[in-house]
């Protein structure tokens, strides 16, 4: 069994999050530049097995996609060309950069540590990862 790959896209920088090979809990991978993500992504993909990507959907309350969905949907397509075979799954990422800032005030970090964005995209990642398994968990 193939890694799931979870992507938090954003206009500069992408988290990304991964499942163990048994799919059993999602951890933090990285944040790469946007202009790297698919270098990064091939690099990845070559040498570990992965089955999935997950890819967040920012979508608005009333479930319409949001304005930042115009810089997604042209990385979604690039993603498919580049992975032909690789099945990408999107999913809801409303309130994930929300959580994943509660979450670093509930690990107890720092104020000065709570302003690295980087570290706020790989734990969206991961959030939206977890939502992902929790789904298929519940099917």
């Amino acid at each position: 069994m193939g890694r799931i790959l979870a992507i938090d896209y954003g206009q500069k920088k992408v988290g990304l999050a991964v499942t163990d090979e048994l799919r059993i809990c999602a951890h933090a991978l990285e944040t790469v530049h946007v202009s790297k993500v698919m270098d990064f992504l091939k690099e990845y993909i070559a040498k570990e097995k992965v089955d999935l990507i997950v890819v967040g959907e920012p979508r608005n309350m009333d479930n319409t996609p949001s304005d930042s969905a115009r810089f997604i949907e042209p990385f979604v397509k690039h993603l498919q060309k580049e992975f032909p075979e690789m099945p990408i799954v999107r999913v809801d990422e409303r309130f994930t950069s929300r959580m994943a800032f509660q979450t670093m005030i509930d690990a107890g970090l720092k104020q000065k540590a709570r302003r690295n964005k980087e570290l706020v995209d790989k734990i969206s990642a991961t959030i939206i990862l977890q939502s992902y398994l929790q789904q298929i968990d519940n099917k």
